[in-house]
């Protein structure tokens, strides 16, 4: 059994695969990656994850490695974007002071 070697940062500006991707390009990835799972706590994951993506959160890219030679992109995303984040507390509503929670939730899903 291979020993894993841990992760290597990708700089997707420079990587001859991923430097052309574009936010759709991106969100096209997610869906066809993770679209088929099961579980509406995981579909909902996905539709975050498309929405961080076409509001300017950044993809972050790492390579891992395994001693037998065999490596693997793990793809996510990074830090929330400003725009991602306001379009969140857009979605939530106003706030009820009486209640004291928003009109409406925002599910960020479970990851798969």
């Amino acid at each position: 059994m291979a020993n894993y070697l841990g992760e290597t940062p990708v700089n997707i500006a420079t990587h001859s695969e991923f430097s052309t991707y574009t936010p759709s390009d991106w969100a096209m990835y997610f869906i066809h990656r993770y679209s088929g799972i099961d579980g509406q706590h995981h579909q909902l994951w996905l539709v975050d994850q498309v929405a961080r993506i076409l509001k300017g959160t950044p993809i972050v890219v790492e390579e891992a490695a395994w001693d037998d030679g065999t490596t693997e992109y793990l793809i996510t995303t990074g830090e929330p974007s400003y725009a991602y984040n306001a379009w969140v507390q857009e979605m939530l509503g106003e706030w009820d002071e009486e209640w004291e929670e928003y009109e409406y939730t925002y599910d960020v899903g479970i990851a798969p």
